[in-house]
């Protein structure tokens, strides 16, 4: 172990002085909210991960809805996702009205199980489905030829959360660009940021075109259209009662820079994670995350063989902050909180297995570009020493 104690925060965004640029010109500009800069960080975007139409938003959140509504998402119908997610996922679908149905994840990876899926699909409820909410988590692309086959068999939607998987790609494309609809998070901690934000992938005009109108409480004209057009500003309609969603130009001049860095932060935390998984592979009370193609790397999920260690996931968490070590845990599966226990019931770990025994078993390790060596090597000290002192 180390002599000195170091402190390893759980993530430090990678912000530079171009990016300190690119916002204090957006602020001498005179335009602040969405303008010039979120329409060309939406065609860098798309551009980027060959979608058709790239949509900014002002979270991954906000998105989702977004997305459901346009396919169609309402108090109906339902979607089938899974419980081993932040709480937006699902939450997105109930502030539609819709219902949600739970698939547990698999075995041996944190991806939704598309066994589970179809056991749903072919019950009575899975007439009432609309849309599949496969989540990326950490990185890892799901297994999205088997859903997609499902979506095409039972005539569902397939609304991908990718909030952690940029920049993932597969042999059927970027993670986004291969269900109905991607929706990607750019907040503070993910593998790229504009603070706050999200971005919307999708394949259909008509689908884009709704988004596009329903971000901004239902207008027919974008606020940049308004004052920059010859047509008077203050004509417009409304179409529907839509949102509040947009994208600041502050914060897409932010994002236009970082996606200029994304294979560089890509390339970084690649490194660091193959350093972790190099030395943790040595421990026999450590289970290594799942790479899956493609993998950003998001977070490095790290499994405890809890029958090889006298302690909980949480003794070991607790210690590791106190050597100074930032964690994380991803995800408190949903039947965990009390909204989702009191709204369905059935709902409880014994029917989710695997996404209960993941969550016992896991803690989220820091993973970010500018890490050092130095860092690296000091948690995984960290985790030798206290395995060492709990091994059975």
């Amino acid at each position: 172990m180390n002599a000195v104690k170091m402190n390893v925060p759980f993530f430090k965004a990678s912000i530079g002085s171009e990016e300190e640029k690119a916002v204090i010109d957006v602020m001498r500009s005179g335009w602040l909210t969405t303008g010039s800069q979120a329409l060309a960080f939406e065609k860098e975007f798309s551009e980027k991960v060959h979608s058709p139409f790239a949509l900014c938003v002002n979270s991954n959140t906000s998105g989702m809805i977004l997305a459901m509504e346009a396919l169609g998402v309402n108090r109906e119908n339902a979607v089938i996702t899974t419980p081993y997610t932040f709480v937006s996922t699902a939450a997105s679908a109930r502030h539609l009205g819709a219902d949600v149905f739970f698939a547990d994840i698999e075995k041996d990876s944190y991806s939704i199980d598309p066994n589970s899926i179809e056991k749903i699909l072919k019950s009575p409820d899975g007439k009432k489905v609309k849309a599949i909410v496969p989540v990326h988590i950490a990185g890892n692309v799901c297994n999205m030829n088997a859903i997609m086959n499902l979506a095409e068999k039972y005539n569902v939607k397939v609304i991908e959360d990718c909030a952690h998987s940029f920049p993932s790609k597969t042999q059927s494309g970027y993670a986004g660009t291969i269900g109905d609809a991607g929706i990607f998070s750019f907040y503070a901690t993910k593998t790229m940021t504009t603070a706050e934000g999200g971005m919307v992938t999708v394949k259909d005009s008509a689908v884009a075109k709704r988004i596009t109108q329903m971000r901004l409480h239902g207008m027919d004209r974008t606020t940049w259209d308004r004052y920059t057009s010859p047509k008077a500003s203050w004509e417009y309609d409304i179409i529907a009662p839509g949102y509040k969603a947009n994208l600041p130009d502050i914060l897409a001049a932010l994002g236009r820079v970082q996606l200029k860095r994304a294979e560089e932060f890509d390339r970084k935390r690649k490194i660091h994670a193959a350093y972790y998984n190099s030395n943790l592979k040595k421990l026999d009370f450590i289970k290594l995350p799942p790479d899956s193609e493609g993998n950003a790397w998001h977070l490095y999920l790290m499994r405890l063989d809890l029958s090889k260690l006298k302690c909980s996931r949480d003794d070991f968490a607790r210690e590791l902050q106190q050597m100074g070590v930032g964690i994380s845990m991803h995800f408190i599966p949903l039947f965990n909180f009390s909204y989702w226990k009191n709204l369905y019931h059935g709902f409880t770990p014994e029917n989710f297995p695997n996404a209960q025994q993941h969550y016992l078993e896991t803690i989220t390790l820091p993973l970010w570009p500018d890490m050092t060596e130095e860092m690296c090597a000091y948690v995984v000290d960290c985790i030798k020493t206290i395995g060492e002192k709990y091994h059975g």
